[in-house]
């Protein structure tokens, strides 16, 4: 069963994909229109566009490439004010059906983007992953400061108009085949507490799916392919609990899996496991 709410913001324009860099770097504009046509026609509620480095006139070429050939509203993708700024202006909404672009992201130290509303309405992607104390940026690493970072970027929101249902958390998710700091334990308590908070309800939450199966072997040791549907079995966890949008791929097939089924229990594994055990438990299921 898949997932009938889950909205997927297309990956694949984006500067860090080796294969979208050469596209970028070519001027390959046929091969990035085809990229974008195929993100829509495989099912992506926004197409993400990142162009990493460069300006932000490239950046405003990058959208409207992509909506002349699609009407799916863009995820502009860029932490950078004068970046943003740029993709806003060139973001034609109409196109879109009226739909709103998402501006992915705003941080804690980067609270002057939400002036651009001046400009273009937009719903924030809001980074609770890390805080500003005493003027200084640090990570988030309790559930409990992921939580309260989140709520004030929404409340924050809220003081230039963006109401917290059109708020995105984006609470930061980490590679399971690493994660010795409880990263793992952290994501999912930080969106069990957002769920649970009455003033955050119709709140939307979303993370950078791939980055959590970053560093495993696409294949096990034998040489077939990946043992358990890995960005499922978290779905099957958070989704439950209002985690509503993924910057993902449209090629993998995001399922609800059974509380049996092997990557379930893997995943639920790693929930109680510290330290080293987990990645010792990550190990394991790739082995078997």
């Amino acid at each position: 069963m898949s997932f009938p709410n889950l909205t997927i913001i297309g990956e694949s324009i984006n500067d860090s994909v080796p294969s979208t860099n050469k596209l970028f770097e070519a001027n390959d504009l046929t091969g990035l229109k085809n990229l974008a046509a195929a993100q829509d026609i495989g099912g992506a509620g926004y197409i993400d566009v990142n162009v990493g480095p460069r300006n932000g006139e490239f950046l405003a070429d990058m959208i409207r490439l992509v909506q002349s050939v699609s009407a799916k509203p863009i995820s502009i993708d860029t932490p950078d004010l004068v970046m943003a700024e740029a993709g806003l202006r060139a973001y034609d909404r109409n196109r879109a059906g009226g739909r709103m672009p998402i501006l992915n992201s705003i941080s804690q130290a980067q609270l002057e983007i939400y002036e651009l509303i001046k400009i273009a309405p937009f719903m924030p992607i809001l980074l609770g992953s890390k805080r500003v104390e005493q003027g200084v940026g640090q990570p988030n690493n309790t559930a409990a400061e992921v939580y309260e970072t989140s709520k004030q970027l929404v409340l924050e929101a809220g003081k230039h108009g963006i109401p917290v249902d059109q708020c995105i958390i984006d609470p930061g998710i980490s590679p399971i085949g690493a994660d010795s700091e409880g990263r793992f334990q952290c994501l999912m308590g930080a969106i069990n507490l957002i769920h649970l908070d009455p003033d955050l309800k119709g709140v939307h939450m979303s993370v950078g799916l791939s980055n959590f199966r970053v560093m495993l072997l696409p294949k096990c040791a034998n040489g077939s392919p990946t043992k358990g549907p890995l960005e499922s079995a978290f779905l099957t966890l958070a989704v439950p609990l209002g985690m509503d949008h993924v910057i993902g791929s449209v090629k993998r097939n995001y399922q609800a899996l059974p509380p049996d089924h092997p990557a379930m229990r893997w995943v639920n594994d790693c929930l109680t496991l510290e330290g080293f055990d987990v990645i010792m438990r990550v190990q394991e299921y790739y082995s078997s």
